[in-house]
């Protein structure tokens, strides 16, 4: 797809008007009362949340606001202090991350996690689940896993054509650019066969002439019927892709609704760019009480 080219958003995600914690019509993910902190500094706080099916959701905020560290918890990387959340109806608190991704929710970092010294080809081939040869014991009986392994071989090369990555299957992985291990990060995702695909920045550090690439692997996720949550600063890939923005600062949600509205909503522009420059942002977010001198 150009650049030039608007795809087409997503509609009909939300009952009622668009605030923060607001329902959806088919959720895919219901966060409750989750809440994380660090040495005494709260970086997750959220109190209902809930993720549209079907739809490429951002997650925006400025650093610190709690992103990652929410990532972290809804994929079993990290545990809450408090709080509970749902995948598709299941609960989702105290699965441990390698369950979550064979459930069908699988993420990529930030800093790619391509293991550098083997080959692309076997970076996809470890992405695969349910392998007969995984066990000592089975592993050295190649009549188990072989046909298996070949087939898991023939649908790895498929993606790695998609990614235009086919020609570097027989080099390390730590030969790649950091473009080109974002995308062999996100088609090995793709392994798991995945419904909730969730991109931790998948723009960071990527040369501009993949940039487009990405944009438009992302919204071919959505076109083959999954769901996409990810975490990006780039305001105009939010604006292109996102069907629904959910907008963070000092670990609450703060806004959510379509890229075209909520972007221009005061708490968005508080938490960015620090509109009212004499209120702390801690009390957008409700963290802090205005104590009026005349109260003292």
């Amino acid at each position: 797809m150009s650049s030039n080219q608007t795809p087409e958003k997503a509609t009909g995600l939300h009952i009622g008007t668009p605030a923060p914690g607001c329902k959806k019509t088919n959720p895919m993910l219901v966060i409750d009362h989750v809440k994380k902190s660090f040495g005494g500094l709260t970086a997750v706080d959220v109190e209902h949340l809930e993720i549209p099916t079907g739809a490429i959701t951002a997650l925006i905020g400025p650093n610190g606001a709690g992103k990652t560290t929410l990532f972290n918890l809804l994929t079993g990387f990290d545990s809450p202090d408090t709080g509970t959340w749902s995948f598709q109806g299941t609960s989702l608190s105290g699965v441990p991350s390698f369950k979550v991704a064979q459930m069908g929710q699988v993420r990529t970092f930030q800093l790619t996690k391509a293991l550098s010294l083997l080959t692309v080809l076997e970076n996809m081939k470890l992405g695969a689940k349910n392998q007969a040869g995984e066990g000592l014991l089975k592993s050295l009986i190649p009549s188990i896993w072989r046909k298996q392994d070949q087939e898991i071989e023939v649908k790895a090369m498929e993606l790695l054509k998609r990614f235009k990555l086919d020609t570097k299957k027989d080099d390390f992985a730590a030969s790649l650019s950091g473009g080109q291990r974002k995308l062999l990060e996100m088609a090995r995702a793709l392994m798991t066969d995945p419904v909730l695909v969730m991109l931790d920045e998948p723009m960071a550090g990527v040369n501009p002439a993949l940039t487009q690439s990405l944009l438009d692997h992302v919204l071919d996720l959505k076109n083959q019927g999954m769901t996409v949550l990810f975490v990006e600063h780039d305001m105009h890939m939010v604006r292109h892709i996102a069907d629904w923005v959910v907008v963070m600062a000092e670990g609450k949600v703060v806004a959510e609704g379509p890229p075209s509205t909520v972007m221009k909503e005061q708490a968005v522009i508080d938490a960015y760019l620090g509109a009212h420059q004499d209120t702390d942002l801690g009390v957008v977010t409700g963290r802090i009480t205005i104590v009026d001198e005349g109260d003292k």
